[in-house]
């Protein structure tokens, strides 16, 4: 075989292990997620109740999940849920960079040859027992992406040992040339490593391989300890691209994890020198800027890059923890609210779901859980437009309100397919069986709050009819009637909103719903037979009785849709022993 093919099998080999490696931490993460299901999402939202727990909770999820992007993709969509406050997210995000540093010391606790096949076949052999047999479906995904992760590990370790690279004159001469620059060859090599997380958007890859050039004598400690620096604002790019088309406060958390890495890197620089040899000296290794070393074991050179990075990142969060606040004033100046888009209540942009990259799956359910809540809070100001409506009576101020209660019909008509849209493009990934059931509810939910939309505008066109056509108002009790009728299916509305938010909890009292429901029916039956009665009394005229029973007729249907709301979305009564 010739040199030419033996090194296309090599490079070949060195992209497959990257690939690997990031395929091992998606379907860990996931697998993970999907044991944990909506606890994952309680712990950050319950968790965080001052900035110490916030930065261990940051930590403690990215180090089971082996993905600081997961975890600050999960802020920002938190952020934007409303679910975290800015300053809690910061603190998160302060953590999932420590967390993030695990990655790089299971390469040094797996020693100078790395070689875990043993333990990657036997996890390998266990997950699928799991899968297949159906024992633990969620545990065999987690143990199989974590044997990937460490088959790609180990594949990278062993392929760079047998491409031989300080024997490669060209890449010996790239370094032989960049590397005598002083800080110039460091602000490179820090955009190398940038651009390179950037590109692959896996800062655990990169930094794999960072650790291979360094442990096998090609590129000197510091250029190595640059480029781990370069890898930590790379990562920051994901959870960046993500917020873009997100909420305010979701950019501003993005931008904070950029801001806090930058800063970081800043005083590291102004130091950089010391810091690296304070570091070489702990593991006793001479440190000389600028020249591989040769002569120091491969687990020290790891161990080095793995430490500078647990203490580049645990120094940036003991300096920054006090100054939160600030930073979180610094972010609110640099991102600022769009102009007309953040607070304008009558567009029909998604709120939390955004168009940018999607988070994990089980992660995704709980940005649309927040925006069918804005859906059916557009609903209930929908309803309120329509009872203003009844009692507008200038020309021009009446056709504007009728114009915006049809406006927010095309809202409501959108925000259920895109939301729908959503959903089932979460329901194609790998879901938990209950969140599965969850997509189907929500989507079921979405379809039931059109139809309220639609019942809102028909009440609107009855009064548009009826302004047109009919040359007699409505008695002053019809008026009545109809205003206790809109009472009643106004505080269903209302209740309809407090089991929506309450959907965490699978029973809810719903003893006020069903009641409401009921008064409605036997009003509207009421109003019925009276309305036969007046017309035969000729207190108004028949057109005036039929707009004015299309109107508690309507009202009456709107209440059942309420009704159809709370049942579609899966939420059921407490049992006797829970109330």
């Amino acid at each position: 075989m010739s040199d030419s093919q033996i090194d296309a099998i090599h490079i070949l080999t060195l992209v497959g292990s990257v690939a690997l490696l990031m395929y091992g931490m998606k379907v860990m993460s996931e697998g993970l997620q999907k044991m944990a299901g909506s606890k994952l999402r309680k712990i950050l939202g319950t968790m965080t109740t001052n900035r110490f727990t916030g930065v261990l909770t940051g930590t403690l999820i990215t180090t089971a999940i082996q993905s600081s992007t997961a975890t600050t993709v999960m802020t920002v969509s938190f952020v934007s849920a409303g679910l975290l406050s800015l300053a809690q997210a910061i603190s998160v995000i302060m953590g999932a960079n420590i967390g993030t540093t695990a990655t790089a010391w299971i390469m040094v606790l797996g020693g100078s040859n790395f070689n875990m096949l043993g333990v990657v076949y036997a996890a390998i052999i266990f997950s699928i027992f799991l899968i297949y047999t159906k024992k633990n479906t969620n545990l065999g995904e987690f143990i199989i992406g974590l044997a990937f992760m460490l088959l790609g590990l180990t594949t990278l370790k062993t392929n760079a040992v047998d491409m031989n690279l300080a024997g490669n004159d060209s890449i010996m001469g790239f370094f032989s040339a960049t590397c005598h620059w002083g800080y110039g060859s460091y602000f490179l090599f820090l955009l190398i490593g940038g651009l390179l997380t950037c590109s692959v958007q896996s800062s655990a890859a990169i930094m794999a391989i960072t650790m291979t050039l360094c442990s096998t004598g090609v590129m000197p400690i510091d250029m190595g300890i640059a480029l781990v620096m370069g890898e930590n604002i790379g990562t920051t790019i994901t959870s960046n691209v993500v917020a873009m088309s997100a909420s305010t406060q979701a950019r501003r958390a993005a931008m904070a994890h950029l801001v806090f890495n930058l800063f970081g890197v800043v005083w590291v620089l102004c130091i950089f020198k010391y810091f690296v040899g304070f570091i070489c000296d702990m593991w006793n290794v001479p440190f000389t800027p600028g020249v591989a070393s040769d002569t120091v074991s491969a687990t020290s050179l790891n161990a080095i890059l793995a430490t500078f990075h647990t203490m580049f990142n645990v120094c940036n969060v003991l300096i920054l923890i006090w100054f939160i606040s600030p930073l979180e004033k610094l972010v609110c100046n640099i991102v600022k609210p769009r102009d007309g888009v953040d607070a304008d209540d009558e567009t029909t942009r998604l709120t939390f779901i955004g168009s940018g990259v999607l988070s994990t799956a089980e992660l995704s359910i709980l940005e649309a859980k927040k925006e069918i809540n804005v859906f059916v809070e557009r609903c209930i100001k929908m309803y309120a437009l329509t009872q203003k409506l009844l009692h507008t009576k200038k020309g021009d101020e009446f056709n504007k309100l009728f114009s915006r209660i049809e406006k927010y019909e095309s809202i409501t008509d959108n925000l259920e397919v895109e939301i729908c849209a959503y959903l089932s493009k979460v329901g194609e990934g790998r879901l938990s069986v209950e969140s599965k059931q969850e997509i189907q509810h929500m989507m079921r939910v979405c379809d039931e709050l059109e139809s309220v939309g639609d019942s809102c505008y028909n009440l609107a066109r009855t009064m548009s009819r009826k302004r047109k056509n009919s040359t007699s108002d409505f008695t002053e009790k019809q008026y009545e009637h109809i205003h206790n009728m809109m009472s009643l299916t106004e505080e269903a509305l209302s209740q309809m909103a407090v089991v929506i938010e309450q959907g965490e909890h699978r029973y809810v009292d719903l003893n006020k719903n069903y009641n409401t429901e009921h008064e409605i029916n036997n009003y509207r039956s009421q109003l019925k037979d009276q309305n036969i009665v007046d017309i035969n009394n000729k207190l108004y005229d028949y057109q005036t009785g039929v707009y004015y029973m299309d109107i508690i007729s309507e009202c009456e249907k709107l209440g059942d849709y309420v009704i159809n709301v709370i049942e579609a979305s899966g939420i059921r009564e407490k049992k006797s022993n829970e109330l």
